[in-house]
């Protein structure tokens, strides 16, 4: 069994990548405790530390598209998590399949 005070050793909250499980699409990028990663484990429903609110949450609690967690992996490092997930809808809040759509312009 892994041991989560690993992954919080230089931090209390890491970031975690949301992938999609099938088609590895990159969905989002979020912040975790260990609470939340818990909370992830049991749940196998995507939690996340809130930077903004100060506060849990699971992914789809207010907007019905959770992200079921069917994988985690650690980096080299062990201080970020990537999150093998298949979405009930949108992951974004603006409706968005995906939070990455705004491209920067490298000119």
């Amino acid at each position: 069994m892994f041991d989560l005070n690993n992954l919080f050793q230089k931090s209390d909250l890491i970031p975690v990548i949301i992938q999609h499980a099938e088609t590895r699409d990159i969905l989002m990028l979020g912040f975790t405790n260990k609470e939340a990663v818990e909370l992830t484990l049991k749940t196998r429903t995507a939690w996340f530390w809130s930077r903004s609110r100060q506060e849990l949450w699971n992914k789809g609690g207010t907007s019905g598209n959770f992200l079921h967690v069917q994988k985690i992996m650690t980096d080299c490092d062990t201080d970020t998590l990537l999150y093998f997930c298949i979405p009930d809808g949108p992951t974004c809040h603006t409706g968005a399949h995906s939070c990455f759509f705004n491209e920067i312009d490298l000119q």
